[in-house]
């Protein structure tokens, strides 16, 4: 089977079967490519794992196989990778990507080599001692209560297409909190405005139930009877010109355009939204465990960078305020 690089990298033109392998072929396979594109698979049958996620890896892996070939030799031999290279792609990558980004790309290669280990192919796995770079101590992009209603309210109370969409767009993001790819995958049948609730597919493939307050439901309803009728449930429930579902990009564009005109001295991502939504509430006093279920993260710790985001708050108010503040 032939195999291009699109069907690696794009984790999502691939057939949803392993590759073949049996007699001789059974031994180590030294066609990187395939090997890739067999983990892909893996990923999609066996992990169940989304197609964003197959995206990444493949990118991160192609990325690595590309490094390999160097001024493009032939294919790499996979029996021949050694820790040494896989930190010298590491080397690489600095200056160029940010530490977050460097250490997705260990995990994928940490991935990829165990589930050769695991088939058989390989005997050691050459990234897993490599160090991951230390995490920047980041603290996410957060507006303010006011600057939030003013990015929110941008696109004006109308009954136009566009801006109808873009306003019902901007308040369901922030008063969910739903990533910006689970709205965008968001169907028809998995909204339900009587109740104020969404049913979102999150990362994993993991399902959770999302909440509208009372202004994203007035908007959410007026942009749908403005829809045309005759959707199905299938139906994205946030179109385009070309009636196919918005975006992340449009999303992206969106919420640049309104910001510029909501005059907000900041440059937030679709993606502030979401810190927005946590840190507002852990600030309204909402307990931890219930904004964890609400953002739908795996992990408290994950959950927890908020109450940094609630302190640093703190200390700017202290110093705006406290008159010995500035003595420091």
């Amino acid at each position: 089977m032939k195999l291009s690089s699109f069907d690696v990298i794009s984790g999502l033109n691939i057939d949803l079967f392993p590759l073949g392998l049996s007699g001789e072929n059974t031994r180590i396979i030294k066609e990187m490519l395939a090997l890739i594109y067999e983990f892909i698979t893996y990923l999609a049958v066996e992990r169940n794992s989304s197609a964003h996620t197959r995206l990444g890896y493949g990118r991160d892996l192609e990325q690595f196989r590309m490094f390999l070939k160097g001024g493009g030799g032939g294919e790499p031999d996979i029996c021949r990778v050694r820790p040494a290279d896989v930190t010298a792609f590491v080397y690489s990558l600095h200056g160029d990507h940010k530490k977050s980004s460097v250490a997705r790309k260990i995990s994928s290669l940490r991935s990829f080599f165990r589930f050769l280990v695991k088939k058989g192919y390989l005997e050691s796995n050459p990234a897993e001692l490599v160090p991951t770079p230390r995490a920047d101590n980041f603290l996410p992009a957060v507006l303010t209560v006011e600057e939030a209603e003013c990015l929110v309210e941008a696109p004006g109370k109308t009954d136009a297409g566009e801006p109808l969409r873009d306003l019902a767009i901007l308040e369901t993001l922030y008063s969910s909190g739903i990533r910006v790819s689970e709205l965008t995958g968001l169907r028809m049948r998995e909204i339900d405005l009587s109740a104020g609730t969404i049913r979102v597919v999150g990362k994993g493939g993991k399902e959770r139930i999302a909440y509208l307050g009372k202004f994203a439901i007035e908007s959410v309803g007026a942009y749908m009877k403005k829809r045309e009728t005759g959707a199905s449930g299938d139906s994205p429930v946030f179109t385009g010109h070309d009636g196919h579902a918005v975006s992340q990009r449009t999303v992206q564009r969106l919420v640049k355009r309104y910001v510029q005109k909501s005059g907000i001295n900041k440059n937030p991502t679709p993606h502030a939204l979401r810190h927005s939504f946590a840190t507002h509430l852990l600030d309204a006093g909402a307990d931890l465990r219930s904004i964890q279920e609400m953002l739908g993260h795996s992990k408290l710790s994950t959950t927890q960078r908020y109450t940094k985001v609630g302190i640093a708050s703190l200390m700017e108010a202290y110093d705006r305020a406290h008159p010995l503040a500035k003595l420091k």
